[in-house]
């Protein structure tokens, strides 16, 4: 039994006779003659009573023509549906999004031009880290994130956002304070304040310390990077973080102040970027509003300055 054969049905029903069922339903009366024959096979049971002059409903046929009538409104109902997602009338769009990243973009700006042009779409967002939000972005559990890119995966699409570099953070009174540069190397004897495990960040030093066989030492994890430069300023120990982070930080004078020193080459290059579920050219097809925030990004980076 298929959606058409229950539309020819209610037709036959409605018009008691085949030849103006057929026309209403713009096909020719053997057509749908053979679809109703069809689908009283398939339920195994007559459905009209037929004359010379007309049709008529059996008692099988009337219980199938009210719930019929249901299916085909479903249907419709559902078609509706899909349209409206499809044209943003209607829908969801779920975003993951890391700690302190309000320095490099303003998600708030961000979020209200996509709001003015699709009211009706919902909008949810989730906090967690990166290594959280990389896997419910590949389960489909969130329909994109913004996040430090620590590893590529053929099962997302990135967009490029911002892109800094590492820098290493000590405090006032270190044996580091007043040198221009320092290598990768020079830091292993050191003593760390770091993100937790599963931050981006964090998956980024330890996969540029492990690229040159080197261990280090961790007194502290934190999952603020505020919290880790307050720590780093009362002395707990040094840390890595992107450029940006530190030049925030200056413009509130009531923070503890923090010295920097930048690594020699090659740099460790922190990329932020928004991930996709997908692969590319796919990505957006499954939520039609993953593709309209992704053309408000695009524009909003092009006229802000927070980008």
């Amino acid at each position: 039994m298929d959606l058409k054969q229950l539309e020819h049905f209610v037709a036959a029903a409605e018009e008691q006779h085949f030849t103006r069922a057929a026309r209403r339903m713009n096909i020719v009366q053997s057509g749908l003659s053979a679809s109703i024959r069809a689908l009283e096979q398939e339920m195994g049971a007559a459905l009209f009573v037929r004359t010379t002059r007309r049709v008529e409903l059996t008692v099988a046929g009337r219980v199938l023509y009210e719930k019929a009538l249901q299916i085909i409104a479903g249907a419709q109902e559902a078609r509706r549906a899909v349209a409206a997602i499809n044209g943003l009338e209607r829908g969801s769009l779920s975003i993951g999004t890391c700690a302190s990243l309000n320095a490099f973009f303003d998600l708030p700006l961000l979020l209200g031009e996509f709001r003015a042009l699709h009211p009706d779409v919902e909008i949810r967002l989730c906090h967690s880290t990166a290594a959280n939000l990389m896997g419910k972005v590949k389960d489909g559990n969130i329909d994109l994130a913004f996040l430090p890119l620590y590893e590529k995966s053929r099962e997302i699409v990135s967009m490029p956002i911002a892109s800094d570099r590492l820098i290493v953070v000590h405090p006032l009174d270190h044996p580091l304070a007043g040198r221009e540069c320092v290598s990768l190397h020079s830091l292993a004897g050191e003593t760390f304040v770091d993100f937790q495990l599963d931050q981006g960040t964090r998956r980024i030093v330890d996969r540029a310390f492990a690229s040159i066989n080197v261990s280090r030492k961790t007194a502290l994890e934190v999952g603020d990077v505020q919290v880790l430069l307050d720590l780093v300023a009362r002395g707990f120990g040094i840390a890595l973080v992107p450029h940006t982070f530190v030049t925030a930080r200056a413009a509130h004078s009531t923070a503890p102040k923090i010295g920097f020193t930048a690594l020699r080459k090659p740099v460790i290059r922190w990329d932020l970027v928004a991930i996709f579920g997908g692969r590319a050219g796919a990505a957006q097809s499954r939520n039609p509003a993953v593709a309209a925030f992704t053309e408000v990004l695009k524009r909003v980076r092009a006229e802000s300055a927070l980008f």
